[in-house]
């Protein structure tokens, strides 16, 4: 007979502390969600954008998602983006996971989940770094394009799990987040050279893998000639290429229904052409040996960011911080169990 579970909730200074120095196991982790949503082993719906006309730069996403596999858990991230907090002195964004029991569909935890939803982001992107160079020999040049907490945390996965550069190009609108990254850099990994760019051109021209983490909302990198050295692009937030650079660009996905939507760039070239043939495939593809990536073409990796991913990190850091940490407990938070009172 099923048992109705505790409810826990879990600090972000308890999900850091989880996560801290695993780098590569979560990198594991977030593999073996790929491969699990490859074999059609999870649920993983549209995400749900809720849009506001008096903050139409602003947004609050659900992904909705369930995991199969041995740590089969439910639930869904509630994530928003307000850009103007960075003004304010705050991050952009914030967010929560709940997770629901395989068995009772009852909520029995509640994370703060920004730094799991980076850490997720940054994993998937150091694993495809990692898996579709490996035919075209590994980038000793990185450029940031856009310089925020996604950057940082993507920044420290590369380096964690066996990454380093002769050189970090640096860019960003603000002038002083770049500094600010720089300054980042240079106390996080001492050796490279480090070069704050002015322009877009200068730094994806001087750069073998280009990292894009900006919040824009529209294609703002319109030439294709800027890329004619080949490549590899990290394209996480999705929104930043051209139709015409994808069109000339290998394109890999984390899920091709997911991310040709919501005018991402790979969604505007779909509109340009009419179809989808410019979609190489997916992560799992390439993880599963189906496709190795061209070395005459940039590659594009797009992942708009499966809410499974969210599962496993957070199902991970839950079982982590249940055993070896403190979590809080809420007692008697469903009240209401029996059917007649």
């Amino acid at each position: 007979m099923s048992a109705v579970p505790s409810f826990t909730v879990i600090s972000g200074a308890e999900v850091q502390k989880s996560l801290d120095g695993r780098q590569k196991q979560v990198v594991d982790i977030v593999e073996a969600a790929y491969r699990l949503h490859g074999e059609e082993q999870t649920v993983n719906p549209p995400s749900y954008f809720l849009r506001f006309p008096d903050r139409p730069t602003s947004r609050i996403i659900a992904l909705p998602a369930s995991l199969g596999g041995d740590s089969a858990v439910d639930g869904i991230k509630w994530i928003s983006s307000f850009p103007g907090n960075v003004a304010a002195g705050i991050p952009r964004a914030s967010a929560v996971l709940v997770l629901n029991d395989h068995d009772t569909g009852y909520p029995f935890a509640c994370l703060e989940s920004s730094v799991i939803s980076a850490t997720r982001t940054a994993a998937s992107a150091a694993l495809a770094a990692d898996r579709l160079t490996r035919d075209r020999g590994r980038p000793r040049r990185v450029g940031f394009f856009g310089v925020g907490l996604i950057a940082r945390y993507l920044h420290d996965y590369l380096q964690a799990t066996g990454w380093s550069f002769d050189e970090i190009g640096v860019h960003d609108l603000s002038a002083e987040h770049a500094d600010g990254f720089r300054g980042y850099l240079e106390r996080a990994e001492p050796g490279p050279r480090i070069t704050v760019h002015d322009s877009a051109e200068e730094l994806i021209r001087s750069s073998d893998l280009v990292v894009f983490a900006t919040v824009a909302g529209t294609p703002h990198v319109h030439d294709p000639a800027w890329f004619e050295h080949n490549p590899l692009v990290l394209h996480v937030s999705l929104r930043d290429l051209s139709p015409e650079i994808i069109l000339s660009a290998a394109n890999v996905v984390d899920d091709v229904e997911h991310c040709l939507k919501a005018d991402t760039s790979p969604h505007l070239a779909e509109q340009r052409t009419g179809n989808r043939d410019f979609l190489d495939g997916t992560i799992n593809d390439v993880l599963s040996g189906r496709l190795t990536v061209p070395a005459d073409r940039p590659v594009v990796f797009s992942p708009f960011g499966l809410g499974v991913l969210d599962l496993a990190v957070g199902k991970f850091v839950y079982d982590e911080v249940t055993r070896n940490g403190h979590p809080t407990v809420v007692p008697d938070f469903f009240s209401e169990l029996k059917r007649y009172g």
